[in-house]
């Protein structure tokens, strides 16, 4: 062991390792971070540890919110070095640029998927590039497996020729390895269940909220927090001395100013917390309402032209034509779809837990959170708590739903905000902060609520000659790095457009912009970003020009008409085509509706079966996916997502939605904020196109389409066409 562990550690050290990174731009990321050792582990590069009973410690820079992340990564480990799964043990890695996401970085250029020219390939190349060199650790857009699965591959498969070689080479030496072929999978690319499972049905698994368990203690105080009711204000005037005044916007962090009250438990807190008479000072957010909302963008809509991500020949001049034309037949078309704000309703609220070691110079803290960026939480921690980010300490467990929430560090800012206030700059202890259900709801980072308006033009064959989209509704990137990174952000937001620019369908002509505009309601990621409501605009609008020639059989049509705009787009035509014939026909008194979606590398087609009670409600019975996501790691894991998205996107499409009253939030918890219930929970399937191709995401890529598949289902049925979001027929 000491000579192997010699030899092993040295190799990182000497840089003898021949990885084969260095024909790539970014820097390699397989050594440079040592991990920690305990109890003989020996240290394989910088993802893996060998440990004692030969089982294997991956070093996870992911966080497991729901998406069976853990899982998957642990399989890639499994199979490249022919141990049982059950060998691979999970740790939380070290906070280091090393472990950051290039994938989800790099991809956030506003070009298209199938743009291979050299302005793309050149920003693609630099982004990746300046991604390597930011290292900013983050679990979101659907990216863990597609960033990790070469990295987790090479570092795997070093680490087991290292092994097979044993005392066979000397430092200096170069290691070759080649990597799996994928006709010798024995794992992946099976049906898998989850090692994460049996923890979360037996309630042994520990999220952050459970802090007395992940702590093996309670904590010394609990603290409840009570916002200002209009988003962002600040307290004017509170009746008592013990509560300690949050100021608004702490640190950069986009906190709403409020109250705190720390006791020994939490129901304590929050009781105190109650019994407080506030006066709350004008918010800037006061005089916006829904009513302000919907007229600033119709205003941007209307009079700006907005940043231009797609532009094809000349389709607003074709488009004019159309309008002139004396034609019999329809000739133009157009339609303005609309969008509210959403919250993200994760299960598990805000919390964090904050424990104080030390005093002066060596005061230290351990910070525990449900986080998708541990390096950023880190860092605001540290900066709340007046220490250097070396002496803080990041312990991250399950998260209780992520969805682009947890990307946001607020909390973290506000709990060490709150302990530095109560313990001081000597005294030792742990404190928790958790925020009620109205808080979590009511001072989220929405998704922003937004407007769309398409013209067509089309031939006397009901082709589309020109077709001109143009958006309006807030940025979110340059918000969300002011907020949580401290950097300025120029240039146009992707997210803003994605699902609207960037799609495979091939019109003869196009014009796709988006107009940003300013408002002071905080906005953030929410689960597929721009693709959660352009999806719904788009695909809702394609099928009325799919429609305009009013045939016999709307859903023949709907997939009639996109399968002639796809026919340079093989893998898109297999998905649409392999949704449709799994689904089958629709039972009496229901109809059928379809969309078809990319986002997150990841094609998705869903079929939907709705009908429509007496009452006028609309139930959704089936859904039917087909993915095309590459090489498919896990086919349950997919399984699980697919069935994922079909629930939080019928929750938005049937239900969703903010309000705002004088800056206000009107939704509270669950009973004005509803979610889909278990019996309305549709049959959903889901069929999975085989690819050799690299894995991509799908934590989000199925839940686009569901929206406009059930909107396109409700035309089929009723003849009536539902342009805003939540989707209530009259």
């Amino acid at each position: 062991m000491k000579k192997r562990s010699f030899l092993l550690m040295g190799l990182g050290a000497a840089g003898a390792l021949t990885v084969g990174w260095g024909l790539l731009p970014p820097r390699q990321r397989l050594t440079g971070v040592a991990l920690p050792l305990t109890d003989g582990q020996v240290a394989l590069n910088a993802w893996l540890k060998l440990n004692k009973d030969n089982t294997i410690t991956l070093a996870m820079p992911k966080s497991e919110m729901g998406q069976g992340v853990f899982t998957a990564l642990a399989m890639i480990v499994a199979e490249e070095l022919d141990v049982p799964l059950s060998a691979v043990r999970i740790e939380q890695s070290p906070i280091d640029r090393l472990y950051g996401n290039v994938v989800a970085t790099a991809s956030g250029i506003p070009f298209r998927p199938d743009d291979e020219g050299a302005l793309a390939r050149t920003v693609r190349w630099t982004m990746t590039k300046v991604a390597r060199e930011l290292g900013i650790m983050m679990t979101g857009g659907s990216s863990s497996v597609a960033d990790l699965w070469l990295p987790l591959r090479q570092a795997t498969a070093m680490a087991k020729a290292a092994l097979l070689l044993g005392d066979k080479f000397t430092l200096g030496d170069t290691i070759q390895y080649k990597l799996k072929d994928a006709k010798d999978f024995k794992l992946l690319g099976k049906p898998t269940p989850r090692t994460d499972i049996h923890g979360k049905v037996n309630g042994r698994a520990a999220f952050g909220i459970d802090a007395a368990a992940l702590n093996s203690k309670r904590p010394d105080f609990y603290a409840a927090v009570l916002l200002s009711p209009a988003r962002g204000g600040a307290v004017a005037k509170v009746d008592t001395k013990t509560a300690i005044v949050l100021q608004p916007n702490i640190n950069g962090s986009g906190t709403s100013g409020g109250i705190a009250v720390v006791a020994k438990s939490y129901w304590q807190a929050k009781t105190e917390l109650d019994a407080l008479k506030i006066e709350w000072a004008q918010a800037a957010t006061s005089t916006w309402s829904n009513e302000t909302v919907t007229q600033t963008l119709a205003t941007a809509l209307d009079k700006e032209d907005g940043f231009t991500y797609w532009n094809k020949g000349d389709a607003k001049a074709l488009l004019a034509q159309a309008i002139s034309s004396k034609a019999s037949q329809p000739t133009h078309l157009t339609a303005t779809y609309s969008a509210p704000y959403l919250a993200h309703a994760t299960m598990e609220p805000m919390n964090a837990t904050v424990s104080l070691i030390g005093k002066g110079a060596e005061r230290k803290a351990i910070v525990t959170v449900g986080t998708q960026v541990p390096d950023l939480a880190r860092a605001a921690a540290a900066k709340a708590l007046g220490v250097a980010k070396e002496n803080v300490t990041l312990k991250v467990p399950f998260l209780g739903g992520g969805f682009g929430r947890r990307l946001e560090v607020d909390i973290v800012t506000q709990a060490a905000s709150i302990a530095a206030s109560h313990f001081g700059t000597d005294k030792e202890g742990t404190l928790q902060v958790i925020w009620s259900r109205q808080a979590d709801m009511q001072h989220d980072f929405y998704r922003p609520a937004a407007l769309a308006k398409f013209e067509a033009g089309l031939d006397k064959d009901g082709n589309i000659t020109a077709w001109v989209n143009k958006s309006a509704g807030q940025n979110i990137v340059p918000q969300y790095f002011a907020r949580n990174v401290g950097l300025p952000m120029a240039g146009p937001d992707k997210t803003s457009s994605e699902g609207a620019f960037d799609q495979a369908y091939e019109f003869a002509s196009a014009h796709v912009s988006h107009v940003a505009v300013d408002m002071p309601i905080p906005v953030g990621f929410w689960r597929s970003v721009g693709h959660s409501h352009q999806a719904f605009f788009q695909e809702s609008f394609l099928d009325e020009c799919a429609q305009a020639s009013k045939p016999k059989d709307a859903f023949v049509q709907s997939v009639a008409y996109r399968r002639s705009l796809l026919k340079n787009h093989p893998r898109h035509l297999a998905v649409l085509d392999l949704a449709v014939s799994k689904h089958g026909g629709a039972l009496p008194e229901r109809s059928l509706g379809v969309a078809l979606h990319e986002s997150f590398g990841s094609i998705v087609a869903m079929v939907a079966e709705v009908s429509v009670g007496e009452s006028r409600k609309i139930r959704v019975h089936k859904m039917t996916a087909a993915v095309d996501c590459g090489f498919c790691i896990n086919p349950l894991g997919v399984a699980a997502q697919v069935e994922s998205s079909v629930a939080f996107g019928l929750s938005a499409a049937l239900f969703g939605k903010i309000d705002v009253k004088d800056g206000k939030v009107q939704q509270s918890n669950f009973h004005d904020y509803r979610v889909l219930r278990i019996n309305e929970m549709p049959i959903v399937q889901t069929h999975i196109i085989p690819s050799a191709r690299a894995p991509e995401g799908m934590g989000e890529p199925a839940l686009p389409p569901v929206a406009p598949a059930v909107a396109n289902a409700v035309f089929a049925l009723t003849g009536e066409r539902l342009r805003s979001l939540p989707l209530a027929l009259a």
